[in-house]
């Protein structure tokens, strides 16, 4: 359209949640039918579907990209792997959804912030991307290996594992997100340059050597605690 910048385009960054739920086998491509499972899933699904619309109808000249789950340095304390370090740290129960058995691919964030500006630079417009870290595990195994890495670098009296809680699962809870990224490492040479236990390390040393920023976050009301779960769920 008028007035638009030379060489512009839209970055929409998306999730593989608007993908729904895998069984045990199979992974995400970016031929997969959308199935979003809950109403947060659902809206990533609508925006992906708007942006598609607009580049269709007005000429927009975007690139998208779906991703897995993100974590690292910054990560804000709701979420699972901060969780689970302040309260390993703190002493309080490591609360885990159900019995922990969801899979998740984890991506670290350097990893992902690389990967996005790949697709920006040299995605090809009108095009979908999946960002995965190849790194499948269960949320139990992901739980214990960051208590296993606090046992190393802040060991405390009794393992961090035993203070491991199973709490009523949320609802909409898929199973398990797998991504394959056979395209954007093909067509544009990006791969993941972390290894899950490599990033993992990086993230509980980031939390132990920057207290103050997670300490002031802690102070606001409801921060620490994992979201999502039903009305009347446990603690």
């Amino acid at each position: 359209s008028n007035g638009r910048p030379e060489g512009f385009r839209f970055h929409h960054v998306s999730t593989d949640e608007v993908y729904g739920s895998l069984g045990a086998t199979g992974q995400f491509t970016e031929a997969t039918p959308y199935a979003p499972n809950s109403p947060y899933s659902a809206s990533k699904a609508a925006s992906d579907h708007l942006v598609r619309a607009w580049g269709e109808t007005y000429g927009l000249p975007y690139v998208l990209t779906n991703c897995s789950n993100n974590y690292g340095p910054y990560h804000f304390p709701e979420k699972l792997i901060p969780v689970v370090i302040l309260k390993a740290l703190s002493g309080e129960p490591i609360p885990v959804y159900g019995q922990g058995l969801n899979i998740r691919d984890w991506l670290y964030v350097e990893d992902h912030a690389d990967a996005l500006l790949t697709v920006l630079q040299r995605g090809e417009v009108g095009r979908t991307y999946n960002i995965g870290g190849e790194n499948e595990v269960t949320n139990i195994d992901l739980v214990r290996r960051i208590c296993a890495l606090l046992d190393r670098m802040r060991p405390q009296a009794r393992p961090h594992a035993e203070q491991i809680a199973f709490v009523t699962d949320r609802p909409g809870h898929d199973l398990r997100y797998a991504i394959d990224p056979t395209r954007i490492r093909t067509e544009l040479g990006w791969r993941p340059s972390v290894t899950l236990d490599q990033g993992l390390e990086r993230t509980v040393r980031w939390f132990l050597d920057n207290e103050p920023w997670w300490r002031a976050l802690q102070a606001r009301d409801g921060v620490g605690q994992r979201l999502g779960q039903a009305v009347g769920a446990a603690p």
